[in-house]
């Protein structure tokens, strides 16, 4: 009991450390720049504390029950050598834990929604959960063919670059034939597939299978898994807007005045505590449905094809249910506080009245004018990154094997900077209206040379390193404070220009930490020459 105590003290703690630099970013420009109170304070403080509580439950009951068996079955898969089990584990892997990504769920609906409103689809609650379930199996399945490709990538031996590159040639071809309202969801979408429950079970996955093969190196071959996942799914989501828009436009001359409700405004409307309890109970049994999929694909792979008995299933009972609990509320705090919060501030922020200041000049404002914006964001980018745990755990085992070259607090840093600048980057790219895929595919072409410089064996970490820093704290706020800069900016449209942010968070560090390991190896031949 104890036992259990300390780790759910620990969890706890986890949680408000996560959490804490978002907080304090915000109560920063809140309090001293912007020095405008929060409507709502009083169903914000409350998402808030959801938001903590579900995170708490939720990394408590991936801890207990959901990691220990993903690491073994990963082992068991290695020491058995059945390329078939191990492939179908992987694809299953992928699907599974995808499918209820809590960041890809909030991403989805809030896609749908806006869709509803710009007459893609009808503006009925059928069609947005249609709309969102179509664009979460799309990514689910692409993560598990990832995972899949990646995983006969360590077995063969395959150098990790062609197949990225070759990922990037398809993007930018079939980027050319999507239509303008998908591409930005359908980018963003690669950095919302890799978070919480994903990370650890692949990176673990990936690892063990590369130590586990003679002649495959742990650092060269055992990351990339993580790339994989976050490259594919753009590629599945473009096609899904290629074959699907056609079936969706909805032409009516009601389209849009008839808006779905948000959580949080239903509550507002209602009694707080009936309100949050019929929401919870419909978010709870929503998660149950969600989740159910991964608990079926491990019972079934650990008792039909490992053919082992399962280790101490009450923890296995238990971890899941606290997945459950702290999903539910985890969502359900989504949608009272973090979005909510990010679309206040974004408007708060591109005020013109704000961005004028004491010049009053509102007709003259340029995209100079809106350097508040880009300083938010790339704080926002950085806070949440340097205390990111998936980030932590990747930097800790890259440390571990290699010897110490590459540093925990280097690699960090490295991969911050790379999601502020980048977050920085998009937000001006909003204000000024240049189209998404400009950036994008420039950014594929320095990543492209980089990785012919570049030490041969930091490039899967760098890969990778895009995958792991958008976590469900990150993705909720990073979307809506695109959102809110597309909907208050004129001339901007939500659906094209809102989405793309998470897209740049994922990029650029891979950018920022190939050129740390530049900067360290020139550093470290300097010093060699030296002495």
């Amino acid at each position: 009991m104890k036992k259990i105590l300390r780790t759910f003290s620990a969890a706890t703690l986890d949680s408000l450390r996560d959490l804490a630099p978002v907080f304090l970013v915000i109560a920063f420009f809140q309090l001293l720049i912007l020095q405008q109170p929060l409507d709502g304070l009083f169903n914000l403080t409350i998402g808030l504390v959801l938001v903590v509580l579900g995170l708490t439950f939720f990394v408590f009951g991936l801890e207990t029950g959901l990691f220990p068996i993903g690491g073994g079955m990963a082992h068991a898969f290695a020491r058995k050598g059945s390329v078939a089990g191990l492939l179908s584990f992987a694809f299953a892997l992928g699907l599974g834990t995808t499918i209820a990504e809590p960041a890809l769920i909030a991403v989805a609906e809030e896609a749908s929604e806006i869709a509803a409103d710009a007459c893609i689809i009808s503006n009925t609650e059928e069609a947005m959960e249609s709309y969102a379930l179509g664009l979460r199996l799309s990514v689910a399945i692409s993560v598990g063919l990832a995972i899949m490709l990646g995983v006969m990538r360590i077995i063969r031996g395959w150098p990790i670059q062609y197949l990225i590159m070759g990922g990037y040639i398809l993007v930018v071809i079939v980027t050319a034939f999507a239509p303008e309202t998908i591409i930005g969801i359908a980018y963003d979408s690669g950095g919302v597939t890799t978070s919480t429950i994903t990370v650890p079970l692949v990176a673990a996955l990936g690892v063990g299978l590369a130590s586990s093969i003679k002649g495959r190196n742990p650092m060269l071959d055992g990351f990339g898994l993580i790339a994989f996942a976050s490259l594919l799914p753009i590629i599945f989501v473009l096609l899904y807007g290629i074959g699907g828009e056609a079936g969706w436009l909805w032409d009516d001359p009601e389209c849009g005045t008839q808006r779905v409700k948000l959580v949080s405004q239903a509550i507002q409307q209602s009694d707080v505590t009936s309100g949050f309890l019929k929401e919870f109970v419909i978010t709870f049994g929503q998660t149950i449905r969600d989740v159910l999929p991964i608990i079926l694909l491990i019972i079934f792979f650990q008792v039909f094809v490992i053919r082992e008995k399962v280790r101490h299933p009450e923890r296995l009972i238990a971890g899941f249910g606290f997945v459950l609990l702290g999903l539910a509320l985890f969502l359900l705090g989504l949608e009272m506080a973090l979005f909510p919060i990010g679309k206040m501030m974004a408007a708060q922020l591109t005020d013109p009245q704000f961005i004028a200041g004491s010049s009053g000049l509102v007709e003259a404002l340029t995209w100079e004018d809106y350097y508040w914006v880009y300083l938010f964001a790339f704080m926002i980018g950085f806070s949440t990154t340097i205390a990111e745990p998936s980030l932590l755990a990747v930097a800790i085992k890259a440390e571990e094997i290699s010897g110490g070259t590459i540093s925990i607090w280097g690699l960090r840093i490295a991969v911050a900077i790379g999601v502020a600048v980048g977050i920085s980057l998009g937000a001006y790219r909003i204000v000024t209206g240049i189209p998404l895929e400009y950036f994008i595919i420039s950014g594929y072409i320095v990543v492209v040379i980089q990785t012919w410089f570049a030490p041969r064996l930091i490039v899967p970490l760098a890969y990778d390193s895009g995958g792991v820093t958008t976590s469900t704290v990150t993705v909720p706020l990073v979307a809506a404070l695109g959102l809110g800069l597309a909907d208050t900016i004129p001339g901007r449209s939500v659906l094209i220009d809102g989405f793309g942010l998470i897209a740049f968070a994922s990029l650029f560090p891979i950018i920022s930490v190939m050129a740390y390991a530049q900067l360290s190896e020139f550093r470290y031949r300097r010093k060699s020459s030296g002495e």
